[in-house]
């Protein structure tokens, strides 16, 4: 097989992880490995700079669009779907242990879950606080 479809493969594969995180950095890692799979297919003994292109795709990527995120994340009328799910309800689907990741559904998702208490499988929870890919929740004090 030839290295620039091996880069191609790789630079896929984590593009489609990407799609599943809320993150940008695979994405910059994925596009990083396509730049080093255009330079494998136009100089295919070249692997050093091939690593050194992908490298370095990543690494301007990353250090240029961090301040431009930063810069839309504090604009005026930036809401963030994520920062909205704070005080909405939820219901656990696998059982949360303190420590532990489980499962909850709010609105049509499901995100894994963390709680300092135990949460029990058809409980109601009300998510207090947010991560990247995974909320916190407590039992639901109101009537449900």
């Amino acid at each position: 097989m030839e290295l620039w479809s091996i880069w191609l493969i790789i630079g896929g594969i984590l593009l489609v992880v990407e799609m599943l995180t809320f993150t940008f950095y695979l994405l910059w890692l994925g596009l990083g490995a396509v730049v080093a799979a255009a330079v494998a297919w136009i100089a295919p003994d070249a692997f050093v700079l091939q690593i050194l292109a992908g490298c370095l795709t990543a690494l301007v990527l990353t250090f240029f669009t961090k301040p431009l995120t930063r810069r839309f994340r504090t604009s005026r009328g930036f809401k963030d779907v994520i920062d909205e799910m704070i005080g909405k309800q939820g219901i656990v689907l696998e059982t949360i242990e303190p420590g532990k990741h489980g499962i909850v559904k709010v609105g049509n998702e499901t995100w894994s879950a963390s709680s300092n208490e135990q949460l029990l499988k058809d409980e109601i929870v009300i998510v207090v606080e947010r991560g990247n890919t995974i909320i916190e929740v407590q039992k639901w004090g109101g009537i449900s």
